[in-house]
């Protein structure tokens, strides 16, 4: 017994409505970017991390960037000093992820 099941139970009179539903904003956006974003990879207390960094848009939009990217790849990470930091060198994968997004991506170390 579903939720509309158990209503129409305690609500025998009732009729819903039929509301429009709003539009879902679409999440593969449009990215304007006009240098590259940098894909480093680096070593901090011995253990590996990758950094990307060079947006020039919105602090929000990148916000959601680092977002997807960490669960695209299931791992941890963070944004600071206007860069992502990802756990683990996953420079390939963020790379080929940002080029499905439409930005311009360049490897940088190692």
């Amino acid at each position: 017994m579903d939720l509309s099941d158990q209503l129409k139970n305690l609500f025998p009179n009732h009729t819903p409505e039929k509301t429009p539903q709003e539009e879902l904003p679409i999440e593969d956006t449009l990215w304007i970017q006009d240098a590259p974003l940098i894909c480093k990879y680096e070593k901090r207390k011995g253990k590996p991390i990758t950094i990307i960094e060079g947006y020039t848009g919105a602090t929000s939009d990148f916000k959601i960037l680092a977002k997807e990217i960490k669960t695209l790849l299931g791992v941890g990470g963070s944004f600071k000093n206007e860069s992502i930091i990802i756990q683990g060198d996953y420079r390939n994968r963020i790379m080929d992820f940002l080029k499905e997004k439409g930005f311009k991506t360049k490897r940088v170390g190692g």
